[in-house]
């Protein structure tokens, strides 16, 4: 953090006394040097004069210099650390000795105290002057060292100075000159240039910004105070401490020592100067904690493993293993070689990777890096070995065996180290100049064994610890060889890994470099491969080791040594530099083995070969330290040597000259497009005029289509959230929800977020989720969309405060592209102007992750980085993108198909003629020849200057010199030539190509596109394409000319508009210059035609760094493209030219208005189609069909298509409308996407999800074709995979912020895909320390999903289809299924001589009175039962008749989705702030504050007492009478008739329920708006656990035992047998309070539990509308309950009910406000009237009917008011529906269903016995196979069945005719009817044979008579002496199927004669 100072050292004494100790133990030859303490504390002198080495004499420069320093050493303010250089300042060369003071500086004109435009700074000249200081800048006060008497001013911006405690300077700096006014320094260094500040050190703010400057009383400019750059304090050091060597860091921070050391002590590797340097090296002997303020940003390592780490020292260099020192982006190997300056080698370079070490790069996109300064060559003086530094401490090497772990040489208990000497022979000097002799940097891969320490211009060498890992087999667990297949005894020797890796190199082409995966999948076959593992004896070694290095023709070469490898790594080094004769025949690699006895074997490879190691070296760097350094070598100038020779043309001549003079020869003309050959036009030409006609130029439409794809996987996502919910862990409560809200965080790119609001925008979802209107959805869509930059923490903590203040929305966080910032919020920083760690911060933070209502789906192309071992995301929670193959079975021709990575690769097998994965290998030739000539650069500034160049060179060759066409190559001509042409070729319609360039360095982009378009002016091609820089940081910014030719081609009548995105750019002629750190997930569009990647080369060495580039080329191209080019057929070049698609008159598609908010909105939409608005509810997605197809296909078959996706809320309304002429087959394409694999031509020509943005007609013959992608040959070899010699980038580290966990571990094949991926990242990585998710918590994150996918193949138009299906999902679960039967009443409506007016209210009872009640029972849900004959029954059957035993299958009911209003009844899932306390448990009341009360009554009809069991809780007390105990419940309190009062529900609900504990609409408190009601649910005692469960504050009645089997007809009778008890209870108790008998309410309610929603006609002003149709609204139950209440005369009725409701009602008001009818369902019945009419406790079917024709034939009024009605929700499950028939005794092998038939059987027969009770299958036998026992009545409306006493259903084909055999009763008119049969059921004393006598029967009529018993069966035969007219067989007698404890029915059928 560069300006933390935290645990800074306080003692230099300390340090020097100990440099001192060491320094004399290593010069004496004998006796103990004197402690360390006792020359601290008891030598007088502070700087002993004597104490100076000889040896540094000479290293001491030119007087009061230190060389290494580089500033006055006597300035003890000077003497700071040189170490917190400001990262982000670039470091200059300074290492010139400064000129003297006062002299001239290089233009001989400016003098020091002035600014390079000569403007004096001076504090003392300026003081008086006004100078202008901007907002939130500082003045403050410069020194120079060269004028230390002069204070030189400044404005600085007050961020990056800290505050008074020293804290809180932003890194980085920012300043303005005040002289010449010049704004905008970014960089200190540049800003010392500028103000002349002559420094021989890097200038660090913190060292020259010494003063604030305020104005004095004279208002002059005057000395302020100091600035407080923390901890600031002169620290002195002698410079004895300069070649003093700490001990190898790494022997003290081993693991074995306990981490004596505190931190590991890998700060080594990241400190600069060498003062701290022996500073930290004494604090880290001593274990103090006080690492050096360089370090404090390292707080996060002193967790890691420190066996890694590495000391760097200025002159000697000593790397012991495999070290931090790379993997903390530290720079072990790279101290900078003076003589370059190269930073990021100063920087360092970091490892790929370090094996096995988690930390192996933990900072690597962290904080920003600390570089490393090197010292003046000419001031080091090469050593005599006599006298070599080497180190205090020798480490112990270690066996063969724990290959470079490293322990601890001596126990520290002392507290005194005890230095020993070491031989010469482990120290190697590097020499001087060797990158400028050789034109290498050696990179040293370290192998097995103990490194030397290095000496010398160490920066000139670099340690790469890239192989190490492969060594280290040894380290695998147990479980590890056990997934790999091997034991611990094939682990491999030294030997055989020396052989195999000689082996490998040996091979690897001049063009490769080596790569860790490879090796080891070497090394993990060869263990496999030979368990024996041959025994090398020493002296074979060197023999096979040369053998094996023969092959390789001269590129590998071995050196053997016998004491150290530092002495062949010398030797090596020696004959490097010793110069160019030698240079003939290097060595690629030199393997240094070193045979020695001790040891055993150890080995290193020295990489010399120029391209590997320069590759390999610039392949340590993160993507972060390359950047940074091409910006340092551009800033710094070291670029002009190559600047200057891409001065000339390949000719050799001035390149600016020509340009110039071709600009004078053009005088002002510019080459007019669209012409085939260059025709001159003035510049003044309008551009519009330019573009083409528009009669030819079609206009591009929007449209934005969601594709099968996309549909499958938005399906996915949604029942992955619906498994969240199911899962039972209380995670996410959907029931809750009733709206979807989301915000979409992106990476940093203003484009992309204009991107996604524009997908947002077109799909319409804002205004389908109901969160905008459509008037501002399309102002509003970019508040949707968030970038994680600075301003997101403000964004998201208004989102956040939302999601907490709507409990009741679902939030869904999508982190879109969420691969590519995922560096913890600890280690992140600002990092090459970008911040990092933001992601962390937002989606990991505590509220996040705690929010129930917030769901957060990642979504990434590259999902490798968040499959680690530490993932937040459970494997469960990932959806992958269906794979092609799995969505391509047979795609027409003209359809478009994803290709993506996989499909570049294999398209190298096709054999066709231009590949479109090439590699420009004339290009690698000319890099290669120029990387050769600058050594000091990094590559790719090399390859971005050639590639400006290249295209330069092109545009002249096609304009003004055609000889330079020879020195370009083919592929660069060939784009530019397609760029400028394209257009003006025939059918192009003046649209072209894009190209795309990537260069990832900002700086070089910006000089890219300066450069082009200068040059392209220059040429007069201005008019012809656009050159623009893509940078996630700006917006897009195009010339007017351009942007008037989009806006004529998009008919677009806007003056304002400006293209936002790389799509609005369709069919430009244009350049990219795509930059910045990584692609971020634009979408380009189809014109892209060539993505140029040259400059991605080996600094992209992982799996996510190179695809994600390659990324950039992928989209949806034709079919037959595909297909041709498989089979060999070269497309021509035209047809690549013709990609953009050319539009013809196809048919047109628009996206039609979205109606989905009005379908979630009205209860029908969506209904003139004749299909719900939940079957529908995709239809909106779907571009509207063209007029060209018939409208009425679409609802072809909307029958069979309103079923097949009930259980899913969004239907497949986009596939049903794109395929509408294959409508019939629409339900099988429900469950997959097969149907829309062919598509209607409408459609088919734009599948392509990705890009939102199409052609509105596509011709049928224009083809997409892939883009064209030219890589670099690093690049190209990784992609072409299994094809070339090399690993495929698959096999690659998947992300640079995780590592292995494995040193070996199975290959990853091409196959694995998807899960089988994901599981094998999450067991074989692990999250790097700057990862964000290296500390996750090891709880998965149960609300977090990941949804990956290829990249642009969709995603976005998946997660928004996601969202809006997650919605109608919530509203699903807010709508209700209600049955919806055309009623057939109005078709037979009585005609009356009465009638009442329509808008009566209540009835009068004499009206009443008149009316007929209507016998027949016509609801629909009786149709299955049989019909009640009347006189005016229909003489047709309308019914279609069904086989026996199908009644089970019959076609099911129709259902309606409606959207459930505010009076609502609500099952046990709904959760609301208004209901809950009368819904759910409150916490503090228990279960067990219910009171359990017994009640008992003495029933007639049962002829017993029952006892019921009452749980009441605490809150409904107040309903009932207790005794004055309080203990024991006397009554239920019931009202007067007389009372009345505004909220007043006179009358107690009791609702029999079975099955339905959580579906059943029990929760009546919206139905009730909140009033105060009573209900009591009725349920079987076994159910009453699970109803108090989910229903505790509910009044439960139990039933008695008995009842557990009983059906809904038990229920019934119960209730009303209690309610007529308690009524006779209530009288009495008010009796005594002076209240007349009949003044207590006799009603009560008998409710179902399916009743859900109460609808009446509008009240209107007595118009009905035109059509005679009027209003239906919704109304509460209390509402209908109170009106029905205060009917006058009500206790005169003896039931009142409501209406069934259909949708047919709302077209048509009922003629009579009120009939004579069935009521059931919701009936106000009164149980004084009804006293002796019973329900029948045996039924479990139509107990309603049968009980209503009691009631009415007791000459009882049973009154409907057709003004209300009732909506009855189709609930599947409960409410004995489910019952099913088993046999008694479970028969294994018997799997066939019982059908009805089997239902009975001969009595004593051996037939299978059932296990059901003898109602249930007496009433399914009669249901099914009353045929067979009255085969007269079938179909025989005018001959019924005489049913006496009950009505049982026969089957809807057989009528039954009721009759009442009590006296008085009011029956149907019989005479002159014959029956065709007798049903007499459990009859009883009332039925006699004199009332038989009455009846008339047809010849052959059948008789069936049903008894309780088989005596009882005889005896009813004899007393009504049946067998007068009935003939009776024995073989005729039957039982139902149950064994005799189950008491069966016996029924005996007879035949009339």
């Amino acid at each position: 953090m560069g300006n933390s100072y935290a645990g800074q050292l306080k003692s230099a004494r300390f340090e020097e006394a100990l440099h001192n100790s060491i320094e004399a133990s290593l010069r004496s030859s004998g006796g103990d040097p004197q402690p360390i303490f006792t020359q601290l504390y008891l030598e007088p002198e502070a700087y002993p004069a004597d104490v100076k080495s000889k040896a540094d004499m000479p290293l001491q420069g030119e007087e009061g210099h230190d060389p290494l320093n580089g500033h006055a050493s006597n300035d003890p303010e000077e003497l700071e650390d040189d170490d917190d250089s400001d990262s982000s300042s670039p470091p200059l060369p300074y290492l010139q000795t400064p000129a003297p003071d006062g002299s001239c500086t290089l233009d001989g004109i400016i003098s020091r105290g002035f600014c390079q435009a000569g403007k004096d700074l001076r504090l003392v000249t300026i003081a008086a002057e006004p100078i202008e200081v901007p907002a939130g800048f500082e003045l403050v006060g410069a020194k120079s060292p060269s004028i230390p008497e002069h204070i030189l001013v400044c404005a600085v911006d007050r961020r990056f100075l800290p505050d008074e405690n020293g804290k809180n300077a932003l890194l980085g700096f920012s300043g303005n000159c005040v002289g010449c006014g010049e704004k905008g320094f970014r960089y200190f260094t540049e800003f010392s240039n500028h103000i002349n500040l002559k420094l021989s050190t890097q200038p660090k703010k913190q060292k020259h910004l010494k003063y604030y400057l305020v104005k004095n009383s004279q208002g002059a400019l005057c000395k302020g105070p100091l600035i407080c750059w923390k901890d600031s304090k002169t620290r002195q050091f002698s410079s004895s401490a300069l070649t003093s060597k700490p001990s190898s860091s790494s022997s003290l921070s081993s693991k074995e020592n306990g981490g004596a050391s505190g931190h590991s002590s890998s700060p080594f590797s990241l400190s600069d100067s060498p003062p701290t340097r022996m500073a930290q090296a004494s604090s880290v002997f001593f274990g103090s904690q006080d690492l050096g303020r360089d370090c404090s940003f390292l707080k996060p390592l002193a967790s890691t493993p420190s066996h890694k780490t590495l000391p760097i020292v200025p002159t000697a260099l000593r790397v012991n293993g495999p070290t931090n020192g790379l993997g903390v982006d530290v720079h072990t190997s790279l101290l900078s070689p003076s003589q370059v300056s190269l930073v990021p080698q100063a920087q360092g370079y970091r490892t790929p990777d370090l094996g096995d070490s988690p930390v192996s790069s933990p900072m690597n996109s962290g904080p920003p890096k600390k570089r490393h300064r090197s010292w003046h060559p000419s001031a080091l003086v090469p050593v005599p070995p006599t006298a070599v530094p080497v180190p205090a401490i020798r480490p112990i090497v270690n066996s063969p065996g724990s290959v470079l772990a490293v322990s601890s040489p001596q126990s520290l208990a002392a507290g005194v180290i005890q230095p020993q000497p070491v031989t010469a022979g482990e120290t190697v000097i590097v020499p001087e100049n060797l990158l400028n002799s050789s034109g290498v940097r050696p990179v040293i891969l370290i192998g097995h064994g103990t490194l030397p320490y290095f000496y010398g211009s160490v920066g000139n060498i670099v340690v790469s610890p890239l192989l190490v890992s492969c060594y280290k087999s040894s380290q695998l667990t147990e479980s590890n060889l056990e997934t790999l297949g091997l034991h611990s005894n094939q682990m491999l020797s030294v030997e055989m890994m020396i052989l195999l890796t000689l082996q490998y190199l040996a091979r690897l082409a001049s063009n490769q470099i080596p790569l860790r995966e490879e090796l080891e999948q070497i090394v993990l076959k060869a263990m496999l491969g030979c368990p024996g593992n041959p025994a090398i004896s020493p002296s074979q070694l060197p023999w096979l080791a040369r053998l094996e290095a023969s092959v390789s023709g001269g590129s590998v070469q071995v050196v053997v040594t016998h004491n150290s490898l530092g002495e062949g790594i010398s030797e090596s080094l020696h004959s490097l530099s010793e110069g160019p004769q030698h240079q003939q025949h290097l060595p690629t690699y030199v393997v240094i083995i070193c045979a020695s006895k001790i040891n055993g074997n150890e080995f290193c490879v020295l990489v010399l070969g120029k391209y590997q190691a320069r590759a390999l070296a610039e392949g340590m760097l993160t993507t972060n330290e390359f950047l940074k350094e091409i910006s340092y070598e551009l800033i710094t100038g070291k670029v002009t040597v190559l600047a200057s020779h891409f001065k000339t043309t390949s000719l050799g001549d001035n390149l600016d000259k020509q340009l110039v003079r071709y600009q004078r020869r053009r005088k002002g003309q510019v080459i007019q497009p669209y012409q085939g050959d260059v025709t001159e036009n003035t510049n003044s030409q309008e551009p519009a005029s330019m573009s083409p006609p528009p009669d030819s130029a079609e206009l591009l439409n929007r449209i934005f289509q969601i594709y099968p794809a996309q549909l499958t996987v938005a399906r996915s996502l949604l029942s992955q959230v619906c498994s969240i919910a199911d899962s039972g862990t209380q995670n996410l409560d959907l029931g809750r929800f009733c709206k979807v809200d989301f915000l979409v965080l992106v990476p940093p790119s203003h484009i992309l977020v204009h991107q996604t609001a524009q997908r947002i925008r077109q799909s319409g979802v804002l205004v389908d989720l109901g969160n905008e209107d459509t008037s501002t959805a399309h102002q509003k869509s970019e508040k949707y969309v968030v970038r994680l930059d600075a301003d997101v923490h403000t964004k998201m903590e208004a989102f956040m405060k939302k999601v907490k203040q709507n409990p009741y929305t679902l939030f869904v966080l999508i982190h879109d592209n969420s691969h590519v910032d995922l560096t913890s919020a600890l280690s992140g920083s600002v990092c090459h102007g970008e911040l990092q760690g933001l992601a962390d911060r937002v989606v990991n933070c505590q509220e996040v992750l705690d929010a129930m209502n917030l769901l957060v789906l990642q979504v990434s192309c590259f999902p490798y980085t968040l499959q680690t071992h530490q993932s937040r995301i459970s494997i469960h929670n990932e959806i992958h993108w269906p794979s092609n193959n799995h969505l391509q079975r047979e795609q027409p021709h003209n359809e478009l198909v994803y290709f993506g990575l996989r499909d570049y690769s294999c398209s190298l097998q096709w054999g066709v003629a231009s590949p479109i994965l090439r590699c420009d290998d004339a290009f690698e030739k000319m890099v290669h020849t120029l990387l050769e000539r600058h050594p000091h650069l990094h590559s790719m500034v090399i390859r971005s200057y050639l590639l400006i160049q290249q295209y330069t060179e092109a545009m002249m060759a096609l304009t003004s010199s055609p000889s330079l066409r020879d020195h370009i190559t083919p592929e660069t001509l060939a784009m530019v030539e397609d760029l400028i042409n394209a257009p003006s070729r025939e059918g192009s319609q003046g649209r072209g190509h894009m190209l795309l360039v990537r260069v990832p360095s900002l700086q070089l982009a910006m000089l890219a596109r300066e450069r082009l378009e200068d040059v392209r002016d220059k040429l007069g091609l201005q008019l012809c394409f656009a050159v623009m820089l893509g940078s996630p940081a700006s917006e897009l910014s195009l010339s007017r000319n351009f942007i008037n030719i989009l806006r004529a081609w998009r008919g677009c009548e806007n003056e304002e508009w400006v293209p936002h995105t790389y799509e609005d750019l369709e069919g430009l002629p244009c350049i990219i210059i795509l930059t910045g750190k990584d692609p971020l997930g634009e979408t380009f569009p189809r014109s892209l035609k060539y993505t140029d990647l040259r400059l991605i080369d080996s600094s992209y060495l992982t799996r996510t760094a190179l695809e994600q580039e390659v990324g950039l080329a992928c989209t949806y191209v034709s079919v037959d493209v595909v297909q041709e080019s498989k089979t060999s057929t070269a497309p021509r070049e035209s047809d690549g030219e013709k990609t953009t698609p050319t539009l013809n008159d196809g048919e047109e598609l628009e996206r039609p208005q979205s109606n989905g908010s009005a379908a979630t909105r009205t209860s029908g939409s969506l209904v003139e189609n004749g299909v719900s608005s939940s079957d529908l509810a995709d239809s909106f997605q779907k571009p509207s069909t063209s007029t060209s197809q018939p409208e009425c296909l679409v609802t072809s078959d909307v029958a069979t298509l309103t079923e097949g996706f009930k259980q899913e809320c969004d239907s497949l309304g986009s596939q049903l409308s794109s395929n509408p002429l294959k409508a019939p087959n629409a339900p099988r394409s429900n469950y997959s996407s097969s149907s829309s694999s062919s598509p209607s031509p409408s459609s088919s020509s734009t599948q392509r999800p990705s890009q939102s943005t199409q052609f509105g007609r596509v011709s049928k013959s224009s083809r997409v074709s892939p883009r064209t992608v030219i890589l670099s040959r690093a690049a190209y070899n990784l992609l072409s995979g299994e094809s070339g010699s090399q690993l495929s980038s698959f096999s690659l580290l998947p992300h640079a912020d995780v590592s292995w966990s494995s040193p070996l571990r199975p290959l990853i094949t091409q196959n694995l895909q998807g899960a089988d991926q994901s599981l094998y990242y999450r067991q074989w990585t692990v999250a790097r320390q700057h990862h964000a998710d290296y500390e996750a918590p090891p709880v998965l994150h149960p609300r977090r999903l990941l949804l990956s996918g290829p990249p642009q193949v969709g995603k976005t138009g998946a997660y928004l289809q996601f969202l809006r299906i997650l919605f109608r999902m919530l509203i699903r679960l807010l709508e209700v299924d209600v049955y919806d039967d055309d009623d057939e009443e109005d078709e037979e409506e009585e005609t009356t001589d009465v009638t009442t007016p329509a808008n009566t209210q209540w009835p009068d009872i004499e009206d009443i009175r008149k009316l007929p009640f209507d016998l027949n029972p016509r609801d629909p849900k009786f149709r299955k039962a049989s019909p009640v004959y009347s006189d005016k029954m229909p003489k047709l059957f309308k019914v279609e008749f069904k086989k026996e035993g199908d009644n089970q299958t019959q076609g099911k009911r129709v259902t309606k989705s409606i959207r459930l209003s505010r009076f609502a009844a609500h099952n046990a899932f709904h959760h609301c702030e208004q209901c809950h306390l009368y819904s759910e448990a409150v916490p503090t009341t228990q279960l067990s504050e219910c009171s359990l009360h017994a009640f008992s009554f003495c029933s007639s009809m049962l002829g017993e007492e029952v006892q019921l069991q009452f749980f009441i809780p605490k809150a409904k007390e107040q309903h009932f009478v207790f005794n004055h105990q309080g203990s024991h419940l006397e009554s239920l309190r019931l009202p007067l008739v007389s009372t009345k009062a505004h909220d007043l529900l006179k009358s107690p609900i009791f609702t029999p329920t079975t099955g339905r504990q959580e579906h059943g609409l029990l929760n009546l408190f919206h139905a009730m708006e909140g009033a105060t009601h009573l209900h009591i649910l009725v349920v079987k005692q076994f159910e009453m656990p699970h109803y108090r469960k989910y229903w505790p504050n509910h009044i439960l009645l139990v039933l008695p035992a008995m009842f557990n089997s009983a059906g809904v007809g038990a229920a019934r009778f119960m209730i009303k047998e209690l309610s007529y008890h308690n009524l006779e209870l209530e009288r009495n108790r008010q009796e005594e309070q002076g209240v007349k008998r009949q003044d207590v309410w006799p009603f009560i309610v008998m409710m179902d539990d399916s009743c859900v929603l109460w609808n009446t006609y509008q009240p209107t002003d007595g118009s009905e509308k035109s059509n005679g149709s009027s209003a239906i609204i919704n109304v509460s139950l209390k509402a209908v309950l109170q009106h029905l209440e205060s009917t006058p005369k009500i206790p005169l009725y003896a039931m009142c009910g409501v209406r069934k409701w259909s949708s047919s009602l709302a077209h048509k008001t009922p003629r009579n406000p009120f009939s004579r009818c069935h009521l059931h369902d919701f009936v106000l019945l009164n149980v004084d009237l009804t006293q002796n009419v019973q329900y029948d406790l045996n039924r479990y079917d139509c107990e309603e009917v049968d009980f209503n024709l009691r009631v009415n034939s007791s000459g009882l009024l049973l009154c409907r008011f057709n003004n209300f009605f009732l909506m009855k929700k189709h609930i599947p499950v409960g409410g004995n529906k489910d019952f099913v028939v088993k046999p008694k005794l479970v028969e294994i092998e018997n799997k066939a269903p019982i059908s009805p038939p089997q239902y009975v059987c001969a009595p004593d027969s051996e037939q299978t016995l059932l296990d059901a009770p003898a109602q249930f299958l007496l009433e399914n036998f009669l249901q099914s196979c009353s045929h067979r026992l009255f085969p007269k009545a079938v179909q025989n409306r005018n001959n019924p069945v005489l049913s006496i006493d009950s009505y049982l259903s026969l089957s809807p084909e057989i009528s039954v005719c009721y009759i009442n055999s009590r006296p008085h009763s009011t029956n149907l008119n019989h005479q002159g009817l014959v029956f065709s049969g007798l049903l007499l059921y459990l009859c009883d004393s009332f039925v006699v044979s004199g009332l038989l006598k009455n009846f008339r029967f047809l010849k052959g009529a059948t008789l069936c008579v049903i008894c309780q018993d088989r005596s009882s069966l005889r005896q009813t035969i004899v007393r009504l002496e049946l067998e007068d007219e009935w003939q009776f067989r024995l073989r005729d007698e039957f039982q139902t199927a149950n064994c005799s404890e189950d008491r069966p029915l016996y029924f005996l059928t007879g035949r009339h004669v």
